[in-house]
């Protein structure tokens, strides 16, 4: 469930957290970890997404978790302290022409239509036609991200892009 907490959460990037054992650069995440039925926490420019144990039902951690965030930034608390080690990088390529125009759609086109929804997507590399991405947040085990993927941003990016053949999700 995605929590907008009507300032900013990081300054740049986005950040995972899958256990709490990952949470000791962002007193955020540890204090979410805290609230019983947690599973995992992404944070992204303005939202916090949390993912919920299954026996756990959202009518009664929703309230509490919303509780929390609100206390959280009220005090005046930093998020994470340090961003550099959670920031999803590229995967380093060259950034030829066709690469630049990816990343550019990507940007502007998916990813705030996906952040709307709690989520990100990472560009992780052009191979022979295929663009690799990496799903983030909210949209990890969604079912409608297969469909997004292929109709959604495949069809985008092979409009614009006539070098993309295919989209390849990967973790």
């Amino acid at each position: 469930m995605k929590f907008l907490p009507g300032c900013p959460v990081m300054t740049g990037g986005t950040a995972n957290y899958a256990s709490p054992g990952e949470a000791g650069n962002a007193p955020l995440v540890q204090r979410l970890f805290e609230i019983d039925g947690v599973a995992g926490v992404f944070l992204g420019a303005d939202f916090i997404s949390v993912a919920k144990r299954t026996a756990v039902d959202w009518r009664s951690l929703e309230p509490v978790v919303a509780e929390a965030v609100s206390e959280f930034f009220l005090s005046g608390e930093t998020a994470v302290i340090s961003e550099e080690n959670n920031r999803d990088a590229d995967d380093g390529d060259e950034d030829d022409e066709t690469v630049t125009r990816i990343k550019e759609l990507l940007d502007t086109r998916v990813r705030p239509s996906v952040a709307m929804d709690g989520g990100d997507i990472v560009y992780r590399g052009f191979e022979r036609g295929v663009v690799y991405l990496g799903l983030k947040g909210a949209c990890i085990g969604c079912p409608s991200s297969s469909a997004t993927l292929k109709m959604g941003v495949e069809n985008l990016l092979k409009h614009y892009v006539p070098e993309v053949l295919r989209v390849k999700s990967i973790d």
